[in-house]
């Protein structure tokens, strides 16, 4: 069965004949116009985006699909294929003035001679077309008629032929306005539930006309952003093409992203010089410019929040790649029971613990140790500050106590210990940058990522934050919004910058003052989100009372796993404190 558009066609072409997916029928506008009659071509593919676009040969009046071809032959708009009766028409309600430039238009059309029509006859512009769209000339200007909703133009716009940059505007000052700046914009109405062109700069629309597509223009890109949508509302497909310029494709992505997915952005080819038009295009392509035109329709991509399937697969196949690889596999703490718990660093891993339970010593001892591995790590610190983190981690290297390092009567096995040290931290900065930037934002810790990353030629960066609660707010009483915020920001660094977090949580103590022995996600302070958030939530427990005299060396801690993604919650291991150096020892 036939489509309601093909049936639409063939029941007011009679004499109408079919030839792959063109119609073909004597056209019945001809004789209205007072000239032999041509043929009208309709297009009837049903994939294609014109599919029900109808035109004179003899281009005796302006072609359209279905609802204008009803209008033209006194249908009854019922009987066409997508009327809608509540329908309202941009430009209808406007007060138009009697006085018009109609007559000086002709005028005008008839100084279209010699020089210039062989101008256009260069880019493949017929004299035809330039009558079509009421193309003039002054005596020294180019005259461009913007013909209005109600069919008549009220103004102008004058370009010189040789100096586009030189213009003016010409007639009812009102109509020099922004929101009137479409060149044949009654095409729109004409295209009504199909598609059309629209281009920057009027003679840039003139060689698809020549082609006998349909399409309005503005006068530059920049027009772009004072057009309003609805003025596109009952139209389905927008093939918008712009001149070869950083500026103008800018400004047509923008157009593009207020209007949405009707829009097909034009891409020009491979190689195609800078600043080129569709003019210019119609000059050098000569008899190419059918076969490139309709290739980059083909090609064109409507403007979509969504990744292309292409890219989508091919960045789960490179990612899945980078998981399977070397890298991926590196990214481990140093512990093994704890490494084994979560399946390495992946993802954000929230670490609570009560206070002074050595959290911030555990994650430098992961952070430093990961370092040495040429993983690179960016430690932001609001607790301890850089000379206290860089002093932990070379007494953990160098097995001095601080008050050693610090000393001067050090054996000479204890110098030379501390000086191998001193050399390897000094290598180390370079994979572990610890900032103290108490104003830090979203946007300066990607900067930062992003500079790291690129730095060391790594896949992969860890974040550690210690901590969450003193992460920079706006204000200090919107703190829990303020968490929850910082997690959203974090899942979207981790899923678009392949990024690992080791975060810092504080705990919530009970109403008598006490923290909870037992951990559970619950015990998080400050925020529900946490949750939701951590690819792994974890509780720093000491199994030791600070106000007891339990020698340091025998304190230890429990480091629970009390939510994962992927994991089984549980023990994860215990943590005897390695004092005096600033680290743990993980005990099976």
């Amino acid at each position: 069965m036939p489509d309601v558009v093909t049936q639409f066609y063939l029941r007011h072409l009679p004499k109408a004949t079919l030839n792959g997916t063109i119609l073909h029928a004597p056209c019945p506008f001809c004789s209205e116009q007072g000239v032999e009659a041509g043929t009208l071509a309709v297009v009837l593919h049903q994939e294609n985006f014109f599919h029900g676009y109808f035109r004179c040969l003899n281009r005796c009046v302006s072609g359209g699909f279905p609802l204008h071809f009803a209008r033209l032959r006194g249908i009854s708009p019922h009987l066409a294929p997508g009327y809608d009766p509540d329908r309202d028409y941009y430009g209808h309600g406007v007060e138009y003035p009697v006085k018009n430039l109609n007559h000086e238009l002709a005028g005008f059309a008839d100084k279209l001679t010699g020089d210039l029509l062989d101008a256009f006859q260069t880019a493949g512009v017929s004299a035809a077309v330039l009558t079509e769209v009421g193309i003039g000339y002054n005596g020294r200007y180019l005259v461009y008629p913007y013909i209005q909703a109600d069919g008549n133009c009220y103004a102008a716009r004058c370009v010189h032929p040789q100096r586009p940059e030189d213009f003016f505007w010409y007639g009812a000052e009102r109509f020099f306005g922004e929101q009137f700046r479409l060149f044949n914009a009654p095409e729109i109405e004409r295209c009504e539930n199909g598609a059309l062109f629209l281009v920057e700069g009027e003679s840039n629309l003139l060689p698809l006309k020549q082609l006998g597509l349909p399409g309005v223009a503005v006068p530059t890109a920049a027009d772009l952003d004072h057009i309003e949508p609805l003025r596109f509302a009952w139209i389905r497909t927008i093939f918008l093409w712009v001149n070869h310029s950083a500026d103008s494709e800018a400004k047509a992505k923008a157009f593009a992203t207020r209007v949405g997915f009707k829009v097909r952005l034009i891409r020009w080819p491979e190689g195609t010089s800078r600043n080129a038009s569709l003019l210019q295009l119609g000059a050098t392509a000569k008899n190419r410019l059918q076969q490139t035109v309709f290739a980059l329709i083909k090609q064109a991509r409507a403007f979509s929040p969504f990744s292309t399937p292409s890219s989508e697969y091919q960045t789960f196949n490179e990612r899945l790649f980078q998981e399977s690889g070397d890298s991926y596999a590196r990214l481990t703490s140093g512990f093994p029971r704890l490494d084994r718990a979560l399946g390495g660093i992946h993802g954000i891993n929230i670490m609570g613990g009560s206070p002074k339970a050595g959290k911030s010593a555990f994650f430098i001892q992961i952070a430093s140790a990961m370092a040495l591995r040429k993983i690179p790590v960016l430690y932001y610190d609001f607790e301890n500050g850089r000379q206290k983190i860089y002093l932990r981690i070379l007494c953990r290297l160098s097995r001095l106590a601080i008050d050693r390092i610090k000393g001067t009567d050090l054996a000479p096995d204890e110098r030379q210990r501390l000086q191998q040290s001193q050399q390897t931290l000094h290598g180390l900065l370079t994979w572990l940058r610890v900032v103290n930037d108490r104003t830090l934002s979203p946007e300066t810790m990607r900067r930062h990522i992003d500079f790291l990353r690129h730095e060391t030629n790594s896949d992969y960066t860890v974040v550690v934050i210690d901590s969450l609660h003193k992460l920079p707010f706006k204000d200090i009483s919107q703190q829990r919004s303020g968490i929850d915020g910082w997690l959203r920001q974090l899942e979207a660094i981790r899923d678009e910058m392949a990024v690992s977090f080791l975060v810092i949580s504080e705990l919530e103590r009970s109403p008598g003052g006490q923290f909870e022995r037992q951990p559970h996600l619950g015990s998080f302070k400050g925020s529900g989100d946490i949750g939701y958030s951590a690819d792994n939530a974890m509780v720093l427990l000491p199994r030791w009372d600070p106000f007891d005299n339990t020698s340091p060396q025998e304190r230890a801690n429990e480091l629970w796993l009390v939510a994962s993604r992927e994991q089984s919650p549980g023990l994860v291991a215990t943590y005897r404190l390695d004092y005096p150096y600033w680290g743990f020892i993980e005990e099976s």
